[in-house]
């Protein structure tokens, strides 16, 4: 439903899509890197080969909107697109994520 607002391809191959569903209780996210980039209908007409899906409770509010806002800040950092799209191992690629995360705060 939220894709049919507009696409949340944002562009060098990344896509946060988003959205709220009922029935969880805190902000959810899930990073995945694709072996074969796909067609997200992207801002910049890219495949996107990075996604990172982050759903939110129905009333997380301004919660769910500063959670995308850094999701986007890190993902823009082309330095750490880079790593994200050199590294192999989940863990370092979540021990990436986390600390760039927590510099974006």
């Amino acid at each position: 439903q939220r894709e049919r607002l507009g696409s949340t391809g944002i562009g060098d191959g990344i896509a946060i899509p988003h959205g709220r569903m009922p029935g969880i209780g805190r902000l959810v996210g899930l990073f995945a890197r694709l072996d074969k980039p796909i067609d997200f209908e992207s801002l910049d007409g890219q495949p996107v080969d990075i996604v990172f899906v982050l759903i939110a409770p129905e009333g997380a509010g301004a919660d769910h909107l500063k959670a995308l806002a850094r999701v986007a800040r890190v993902l823009r950092n082309q330095t750490v697109l880079e790593q994200i799209r050199k590294i192999r191992d989940p863990e370092m690629i979540y021990a990436l994520l986390a600390e760039s995360a927590a510099q974006a705060a």
